[in-house]
């Protein structure tokens, strides 16, 4: 088991900074099987999951040049990196002024990357190791003594379509969130189970990928808007 999560990160990554978002400098793996393995052999003892939080994913990367060229969407918010992975559309979002940023994740390792990402970076990131899929947002409670502010105006949500069971679950959610005032937005580069409804197209960008880590050179990734009650596809071919 390894008992360091912060030193395995320092140790098997690189920092490098994103095609789409050079502003953002990120804990990346620069060879995909070797950190791949090393996890693999930590997962048989412990339960972890791959190393998702070691590359900037297509629909991450487009989430976060959005907020970066267009900052009124988070500037001076309340901000929820949902399921961060490396954090850079968190740190994005932290870059174009959010009063606060929270970053969950449910693995370790990707706590790990995602504080040192946010500290390469000099912002940040609220950590919460945590499942918060399901929690609710309510809003100030009415009558003449108005409870506590929503914990998060703005949710972002990169590249999280890409398993059928996690991503009905969590569009439902986001979908909830949404209804109640929330500004949910999402980034998705064509992933089979990103919902069929509840969404508005904001931006496309072309981000430029790996053959090892997806089936092409180039994805074109669309960032999203929840607008409400969300639709799942009908059961899909696999997750690219």
């Amino acid at each position: 088991m390894i008992d360091d999560p912060a030193a395995f990160v320092r140790d098997n990554t690189a920092i490098e900074r994103p095609a789409l978002v050079p502003e953002v400098a990120l804990h990346l793996a620069s060879e995909v099987v070797p950190l791949w393995q090393a996890t693999e052999a930590d997962l048989a003892e412990t339960g972890l999951p791959p190393p998702f939080w070691a590359f900037a994913w297509a629909g991450g990367q487009a989430l976060a040049r959005f907020l970066l060229d267009r900052p009124e969407w988070v500037a001076g918010k309340r901000v929820l990196d949902f399921a961060a992975g490396s954090g850079v559309q968190g740190i994005a979002a932290a870059l174009a002024g959010a009063a606060r940023v929270e970053a969950t994740e449910i693995d370790r390792f990707a706590l790990a990357a995602l504080a040192l990402n946010a500290e390469a970076n000099g912002v940040a990131l609220e950590l919460r190791g945590a499942d918060v899929v399901g929690l609710s947002n309510p809003g100030p409670n009415p009558g003449p003594n108005p409870g506590p502010a929503p914990p998060w105006e703005v949710v972002l949500a990169g590249d999280v379509c890409y398993e059928r069971p996690m991503a009905a679950r969590v569009a439902r959610w986001l979908g909830d969130l949404a209804r109640e005032g929330v500004i949910v937005l999402m980034g998705d580069p064509g992933r089979s189970y990103l919902p069929k409804s509840g969404l508005k197209r904001l931006a496309r960008y072309a981000v430029r990928t790996s053959r090892e880590l997806e089936d092409s050179d180039l994805r074109n990734a669309i960032v999203w808007q929840v607008t409400g009650e969300i639709a799942m596809p009908a059961e899909a071919g696999g997750p690219h």
